[in-house]
């Protein structure tokens, strides 16, 4: 199930969640102290484009704390907000639930991104 839930997700929105996310990232490789911060927007972009199948564990500690607050300030809180309204409009049928829940998830991770590691279900 996981499979064709990606399929549709890369089609009908998830290559725009993914790009977002790199563009992000290209941004933040400009200077050489943002490379750390752009290096991980290509690693949540690459879950952007498929994450059915995938949970994200939240840890860190003072270090991720602070490229966390960080984040926030030049960013974050744009990208969260992108996938709520993107997850809140989903939501509305039935049949987008599951596409809702994961930009619910993106969401999260975009407020949150260090100290966060993908795994598999």
């Amino acid at each position: 199930m996981s499979i064709l839930g990606n399929i549709i997700w890369f089609i009908f929105g998830g290559i725009f969640a993914g790009l977002g996310w790199f563009l992000i990232g290209l941004l933040w490789c400009v200077t050489i102290i943002g490379i750390p911060v752009g290096l991980q927007c290509f690693k949540f972009g690459r879950l952007s484009f498929f994450p059915f199948g995938k949970s994200i564990k939240y840890g860190g500690g003072a270090g991720s704390l602070l490229l966390n607050i960080f984040w926030l300030i030049f960013g974050g809180v744009e990208m969260a907000l992108a996938h709520v309204t993107f997850g809140l409009m989903l939501c509305v049928t039935i049949i987008g639930i599951p596409f809702g829940l994961q930009h619910f998830k993106l969401a999260k991770l975009a407020l949150l991104p260090f100290g966060a590691e993908i795994t598999e279900d």
